[in-house]
């Protein structure tokens, strides 16, 4: 069985596998009991209709609150997670996390708005396979995720204001014989780090090294430019099983990484952004003008047809490198380190329900907070 998507053509087949969607409308997912509500955020709205008529769409989380969206037993599969909240700065101000198996530590620890790609509390439209983000802060999540036994996923509310979460997840559950297998088995694992600002002359590490065998599936980062000149000749760099000063997958710069090209500056148009099923630089905050500082980026690239698979281990980092002011776009090259603000969310799945050895501290809102 494939957990990495299905394609068209897998759709005529039929599977021993049941459907079932969690919201606020139906907090437990159970077979016809969606639209039961006589309480929640729509009710003044919906008193002259009644019961069934969106009573219930949303749910409010309070400051320092942990929500549970999701605590459902297994075997199956998180197919598709839909969000927006109100207000907008949420994006930042929450820690979306997930648990597989009963683990107490999550496989997914990301702010909301970095896991959908917009990681400046500012919407950005992302039109690619597994993400979307459509106006205005609609944000819908295709990762395939598979569990066994159990499957739980939380919104922490780490602002000073109450957030309003409008959210569905659907999942299927499945015959035990339809479960991955021991030889197959993989679950969904989400890391976010941030260097703010990288020291110069080090790099930000995406990846700390996680032990077991997997395939990593996706990078997305928050970039925020703090000196004047082009800042993405960085080279990302995988050290796979076992690798120590040097790497096995070395690119050749941020913007060749994401699928671009020469400092994604077009002729008389600057910097361009794109949104591919694969990736893309999906925005671009310019206060400041093309080269100053204080310019902000979100990007992405998905390793779907071309996942980088490890056998025991994997360490993932990029280097906060860049060109100085006159050294660009075909005068002579001076690479310069920099001291940039680098936020990552690294995507992998791994043999394992929780990831092996030490974990990254949580996110604080310090941390968290954008400027």
């Amino acid at each position: 069985m494939t957990y990495l998507g299905v394609g068209l053509e897998g759709l005529a087949r039929r599977r021993r596998a049941v459907t079932r969607s969690l919201s606020a409308e139906n907090v437990t997912g159970a077979k016809g009991a969606g639209g039961m509500a006589t309480e929640g955020t729509g009710a003044r709205a919906a008193s002259l209709l009644g019961r069934g008529w969106k009573v219930s769409p949303s749910i409010e989380i309070a400051p320092g609150e942990t929500a549970t969206l999701a605590d459902v037993e297994g075997p199956g599969t998180i197919t598709h997670l839909w969000c927006t909240t109100s207000p907008h700065r949420a994006w930042r101000g929450t820690l979306l996390r997930m648990y597989w198996e009963g683990e107490e530590s999550p496989a997914v620890e990301v702010p909301l708005g970095d896991f959908f790609c917009n990681g400046w509390n500012a919407f950005s439209q992302v039109s690619s396979v597994p993400v979307a983000a459509n106006p205005n802060g609609g944000f819908n999540a295709y990762w395939p995720m598979p569990f066994r036994a159990a499957a739980r996923v939380t919104l922490e509310n780490l602002s000073a204001e109450t957030v309003t979460l409008y959210y569905q997840i659907d999942y299927e559950l499945t015959e035990a014989d339809e479960a991955p297998g021991e030889d197959e088995a993989s679950w969904f694992h989400a890391v976010w780090r941030r260097s703010r600002p990288v020291p110069e002359g080090e790099v930000h590490t995406l990846l700390p090294g996680v032990r077991g065998a997997g395939h990593y599936v996706g990078t997305y980062l928050a970039w925020g430019v703090n000196s004047p000149g082009w800042w993405g000749e960085g080279e990302v760099k995988f050290y796979l099983d076992g690798d120590e000063e040097f790497p096995t997958i070395c690119g050749t710069g941020t913007e060749d990484y994401f699928g671009g090209a020469w400092n994604f500056d077009v002729p008389g148009q600057g910097y361009t952004a794109y949104s591919t099923p694969y990736l893309g630089l999906n925005q671009i905050l310019r206060p400041d003008g093309l080269y100053a500082s204080q310019q902000r980026f979100g990007m992405y690239r998905w390793h779907i047809p071309d996942p980088v698979r490890f056998a025991e281990d994997l360490r993932v980092t990029v280097q906060s490198l860049g060109i100085g002011p006159g050294h660009h776009n075909g005068l002579p090259h001076r690479y310069r380190p920099t001291s940039d603000d680098i936020a990552s969310t690294a995507l992998f799945y791994l043999d394992a329900p929780s990831a092996p050895g030490p974990r990254p501290a949580a996110p604080t809102l310090l941390a968290l907070e954008v400027d």
